[in-house]
């Protein structure tokens, strides 16, 4: 078995903010009494994902209050955070199913009952009453930081408005379950209201809490909310790279239990040219479709109805 990627940060102690303020465990809301947007920060969406709790504990900290809009901070599942294991570290994603596969109208308004499902039920007035959310995450293998910016043209404006991660995928998510960030309205292409998730890099690496921070002050600062001297003393000066988009043409799902990548994986891998193997998958052989396409976030833990790999080309 492939070890994994070694720990190189601390978890935070998040008892402190348990209580919240907002009538809702972990949930913190601050309104400015200006007119303004409303903006959803969120960290552990899965619960070993520790960079987005990284960044938000240290916003709370620093005592950061929206000068015009509401802001609402929340720690998600962290019921899996706290079941936190350094030797089996990716089994914190969740306890019962992922949190992130549930914003399906009639999955949360169902009969049905998880440990997520709970957590997703007592959240979601958080998101019905949201025009805006960063849902912050990480990856499971090295790979730089990217946006998921969904379907829409509106989800891309944002993460262009946001201006980084450098990469940007356009995609419409997992045949498992809608994911938060393509929940109700932030979906509708009618609608204003928008949600951008970034994948700040691998789960445990010493920089993925520094590009949560980063986008955290930027996506801020797009919607005016943070004060000029706070985002100032904060904010990175280096130049930016230029934003990629990667538009996803095929969602590779697993269905059996004989699934295995036939080629190395890194990063965001390049396939040159078309109908080389990629995977196999019981009798099924995977192919790139296309020349030049590009392997998103491929698993490390293959199960049967879950997303293997993401392909895609880069686009203008």
């Amino acid at each position: 078995m492939q070890r994994p990627p070694p720990i190189e940060v601390a978890f935070p102690d998040l008892e402190r903010w348990s209580g919240g303020n907002a009538g809702i465990p972990f949930v913190w809301r601050f309104e400015s009494g200006v007119p303004g947007p409303r903006v959803t920060l969120q960290a552990l969406t899965h619960g070993n994902e520790v960079c987005g709790a990284i960044a938000l504990d240290w916003l709370l900290r620093a005592g950061l209050r929206p000068r015009r809009g509401t802001l609402t901070l929340v720690f998600a599942n962290v019921a899996a955070y706290d079941s936190f294991d350094h030797h089996d570290p990716f089994a914190a994603r969740c306890l019962d199913e992922d949190f992130n596969r549930l914003w399906d109208t009639w999955v949360l308004d169902g009969v049905r009952r998880t440990c997520e499902l709970g957590r997703a039920r007592e959240l979601r007035p958080c998101y019905d009453a949201t025009d805006y959310l960063l849902d912050l995450h990480s990856m499971t293998d090295p790979c730089p930081a990217l946006a998921l910016s969904g379907r829409r043209r509106k989800g891309v404006e944002l993460a262009r408005g946001v201006g980084m991660p450098e990469y940007v995928v356009i995609d419409e998510g997992h045949r498992a379950g809608r994911r938060l960030r393509d929940y109700a309205h932030f979906d509708d292409p009618d609608d204003p209201r928008s949600a951008l998730l970034v994948e700040c890099g691998q789960h445990w690496e010493a920089r993925a809490p520094g590009v949560a921070r980063q986008v955290c002050l930027r996506f801020l600062r797009h919607f005016g909310m943070a004060d000029a001297a706070f985002l100032e003393s904060h904010l990175e000066p280096q130049r930016l790279a230029p934003q990629r988009a990667i538009e996803i043409t095929e969602v590779v799902t697993i269905t059996s239990d004989d699934f295995c990548f036939v080629l190395p994986l890194e990063g965001l891998t390049i396939v040159p040219a078309a109908r080389t193997p990629i995977a196999r998958d019981g009798a099924r052989e995977i192919l790139s479709p296309y020349a030049d396409c590009v392997l998103v976030m491929p698993t490390r833990r293959p199960r049967i109805g879950e997303t293997a790999v993401r392909i895609g080309r880069f686009v203008d």
